[in-house]
């Protein structure tokens, strides 16, 4: 069968599952009638509740005798380790834009490794049919970011659709039957290659594996595109490291290909196919499954260094082991190798003493959801403050810069461009109007200045800014950057919290806890209206006399308080703080001291 594999990219939001959604039900991989949920690719519980794509997923559509592998990327920088290793099992990307807002920083980061890989890609411009819709200036800008990034003559020759993923059809003018999506198909078909693996399919079989899953039935599955020869079900392989070394010599139990959503048993894969097979015990990703005759491994494609780290320690807080089942050190370490070993942008170290872990990614929305995914299993952890990681080259101290691209209102433009350039350090390089009242700025910040940068952005802006960032480069160290400004409100007592004790505090800042929660000692229930922390008394009650007056018997009435997200709250920490994850709570307290201690701290304080 004629065969096409092809990877679809954006930026965050911008249809791309939507668009995978509409090709599927066009080329009849659902039955008629079948119920199918909206965003079909996004199998993944926090992929549906936050609307982003995390982990690279296969499908597959037929499309006249045509069998096109789909690769669904994430759209967002730092799962760029699943990017990176994909784009090495397909011969062509669609690059997806949205019409208003054109090509954004994560589009750029994803389009930059199909374009170093040598891929051509498709260009469709999706949501013309919105209101504010730009394609022709949207068609310009990508034009103008491939050749920033080095496109050659065949890449930049790219054909272009518009399209409304949501609506279901793309056409090659804007004036289009706008009926389906066959220009699309048509396009795939005739402008990607063949897989040039084919030609090799006389010899030897070699794959490389490029993601690991676990199946309760099969074990350990890992799936990749088939580089040379056949594969036949019960064949006896071998697994090379990236160096070359024998791993394991297996018996292939199960070769799984992609059919619509489901994936279907086969009894021989071709040179080309992307599949997933089963029967290994220590092979994983990066290493080539090959016949027993070969002994050199297929390179893999480099993986971008982590940029920050964050501790993860086990939850010792007076509150420990009341929600979860696994609290244990020895079990939070392996889970942690575990997602080392299928993501290979994360990177586990473990502290002196053997209670800690330090772990490195590539952001925190990345550590955010690794630990968001702990919690729901069970686990509790204590979560220290990210850190950046930074390099010695000749010398000199160097650390990662990320390109931050932010859409705001006129109006608060002075105040986003004097914080990204005065505190946090940051070199601005482009602001342009971006559509009616509103401008774009394009700056070069260094990671530490955006760690906690959000929540402040989001005030600074009320709400209406946009913020988007991505890995740049490293750059030499720009020296001292403040932290949080504001200190923070600390209960000395353990126990309920009180209504009238913390209508008495909110004049002090505001409060991360309501009325009748638990807390205990050393546990931050407020951020301080001021720049020093205080320590204050959350269960202090109103005390009662036998006399009524005027007044006295009226209800408290306490403002909401803040609740942060886990990734405001890992952002939102000092050094000296912590964030106690657990599947039911998520509250922020001091690291443990002893008496001795607090009594130094508290006198070097005053």
């Amino acid at each position: 069968m004629d065969l096409r594999n092809i990877a679809i990219i954006a930026h965050v939001d911008h249809g791309k599952t939507t668009l995978v959604d509409e090709l599927l039900k066009q080329s009849g991989a659902f039955r008629q009638g079948e119920a199918v949920a909206e965003r079909a690719m996004d199998s993944n519980d926090l992929e549906r509740e936050r609307g982003i794509t995390i982990l690279a997923k296969c499908t597959s559509v037929l499309y006249k005798n045509t069998r096109i592998n789909i690769v669904d990327t994430p759209g967002h920088a730092d799962f760029g380790g699943e990017v990176e290793r994909i784009l090495s099992m397909v011969d062509g990307v669609v690059l997806l834009v949205d019409a208003a807002e054109g090509p954004m920083p994560q589009t750029k980061f994803v389009t930059s490794k199909a374009l170093a890989l040598g891929l051509r890609p498709i260009v469709v411009l999706n949501k013309v049919d919105k209101p504010d819709a730009e394609p022709d200036r949207a068609l310009d800008e990508v034009f103008d970011l491939f050749a920033a990034l080095d496109a050659d003559e065949d890449q930049l020759d790219f054909p272009h659709l518009y399209a409304s993923g949501r609506s279901g059809w793309a056409d090659a003018s804007l004036d289009g039957p706008r009926k389906d999506l066959s220009a699309l198909f048509d396009l795939v078909v005739n402008h990607v290659p063949r897989p040039r693996q084919q030609a090799h399919a006389g010899e030897d079989f070699s794959m490389l594996a490029t993601t690991l899953a676990a199946d309760p039935y099969l074990g350990r599955l890992l799936t990749g595109r088939v580089e040379t020869g056949t594969l036949k079900t019960g064949a006896t392989v071998q697994a090379l490291s990236r160096t070359g070394q024998k791993l394991e010599q297996f018996r292939i139990t199960k070769i799984l290909a992609f059919r619509g959503l489901a994936q279907q048993a086969i009894d021989e894969a071709q040179a080309g196919d992307i599949i997933s097979i089963a029967g290994m015990s220590k092979a994983t990703v990066a290493d080539t499954i090959a016949a027993l005759a070969i002994n050199e491994a297929i390179p893999a494609q480099p993986i971008d260094p982590p940029t920050i780290s964050v501790t993860f320690g086990i939850n010792d807080s007076p509150l420990a082991g009341r929600d979860g089942k696994k609290v244990q050190s020895r079990v939070i370490r392996e889970r942690l190798m575990k997602e080392a070993e299928s993501n290979v942008a994360i990177r586990v170290k473990d502290t002196p003493g053997g209670e800690a872990f330090e772990v490195s990614g590539r952001g925190e929305l990345q550590m955010g959801v690794l630990i968001e995914n702990m919690r729901r299993e069970g686990f509790e952890l204590s979560i220290s403050r990210p850190q950046v990681i930074l390099r010695e080259r000749d010398g000199q101290t160097l650390e990662p810069v990320e390109e931050v691209t932010i859409d705001v209102d006129d109006e608060y433009t002075g105040a986003v461009i004097e914080k990204i350039t005065g505190p946090r350090r940051g070199d601005l390089v482009e602001m342009k109007p971006a559509g009616t009242g509103k401008t774009r700025i394009v700056a070069h910040v260094p990671s530490r200045g955006l760690i906690g940068y959000q929540g402040e952005f989001l005030t600074d802006t009320r709400g209406t800014g946009v913020l988007n960032r991505v890995f740049h480069g490293w750059t030499p160290h720009k020296g001292a950057i403040a932290g949080r400004r504001q200190g923070v409100l600390i209960s000395i007592e353990d126990g309920v919290s009180v209504a009238y004790a913390l209508w008495g505090l909110e004049e002090r800042g505001k409060l991360f806890i309501g009325a009748q929660e638990q807390v205990y000692q050393g546990m931050i229930i407020g951020e301080h209206s001021r720049d020093n922390d205080l320590e204050v008394n959350p269960l202090k009650g109103k005390k009662l006399t036998n006399i009524r007056a005027s007044g006295t018997d009226e209800a408290v009435r306490l403002t909401p308080p803040v609740r942060q997200s886990l990734e405001q709250a890992i952002a939102y920490i000092d050094d000296d703080e912590l964030v106690e994850v657990t599947p039911n709570a998520i509250r922020l307290r001091k690291r443990h001291l002893d008496p001795h201690e607090r009594k130094r701290a508290a006198r070097s304080a005053a």
